[in-house]
């Protein structure tokens, strides 16, 4: 079965408004076709899930598709095999893994989207759809059971990436960040999305969506750029060398 998934850098693009930038990209994933999309708020830490609900609905709606909150469901590993589409929205990272393993959808989303199911993140629902959330930005505020993930992509990514460091920051840039991630973990690579970018991946290919393209940072070598519209084979990637039995990340 073809896996279709889209993951985007950020759920905003400059002054634009919530996912305003992505129209065209979520219409690319669900083919303006008729979806009831499963949405995971479990990343919002500073606001209700019913709060981050009434933020994604009507844009949803606006695009044409249908989307109801996880949290309102009895048992969630149901809901997420009555999915037409799952949506995974942005927070803090750990906060969503560790409520994902809670609910106990960890492996229910990865064998929906395995069997051709779509899937949409964006930040953090583009961190946990990994092969763990190592290469996240943000701060691990709780202690997940594991930093492994879904794995729907082979390889890691870094969302909102920011090339350089400002004036006065005498801090790791982006690069230094993900040399050092590299460094600890030779023959992994990371693909790092700008704010406005995604990966949209169509079985075993992926291509990214927006005008700012990607990064593919190799390990060895200087990043590659991958402009908008590049196509590219999912394994051009690298990631973990056999992910059917490599450990799990316990923190």
């Amino acid at each position: 079965m073809t896996q279709r998934i889209l993951l985007m850098s950020s759920s905003r693009k400059d002054h634009l408004g919530y996912l305003e930038h992505a129209e065209a990209q979520i219409h690319a994933l669900l083919r303006r076709e008729t979806r009831k999309v499963l949405f995971v708020p479990f990343a919002g830490v500073t606001f209700s899930f019913d709060a981050y609900e009434r933020i994604v609905q009507p844009v949803f709606a606006q695009y044409g598709y249908e989307l109801v909150s996880i949290h309102h469901a009895a048992n969630p590993r149901v809901a997420v095999e009555q999915a037409d589409a799952i949506a995974v929205g942005g927070g803090n990272t750990f906060a969503l893994l560790k409520r994902m393993y809670e609910a106990g959808i960890v492996d229910a989303i990865r064998g929906k989207v395995l069997t051709g199911t779509p899937y949409v993140g964006w930040s953090a629902g583009s961190n946990v759809a990994c092969p763990t959330i190592r290469t996240t930005n943000d701060m691990p505020i709780v202690q997940p059971p594991s930093l492994r993930a879904l794995g729907l992509v082979p390889f890691q990514i870094n969302p909102h990436f920011i090339p350089g460091k400002p004036a006065g920051h005498n801090g790791e840039s982006r690069e230094e960040r993900l040399a050092e991630f590299m460094h600890i973990n030779p023959g992994e690579h990371v693909l790092a999305l700008p704010e406005g970018s995604a990966l949209h991946v169509n079985g075993e290919h992926g291509t990214v969506l927006g005008e700012r393209g990607a990064l593919h940072f190799p390990g060895t070598t200087e990043a590659l750029n991958l402009d908008e519209e590049a196509t590219f084979p999912l394994s051009q990637v690298h990631g973990p060398a056999n992910m059917a039995h490599w450990p799990a990340f316990v923190i």
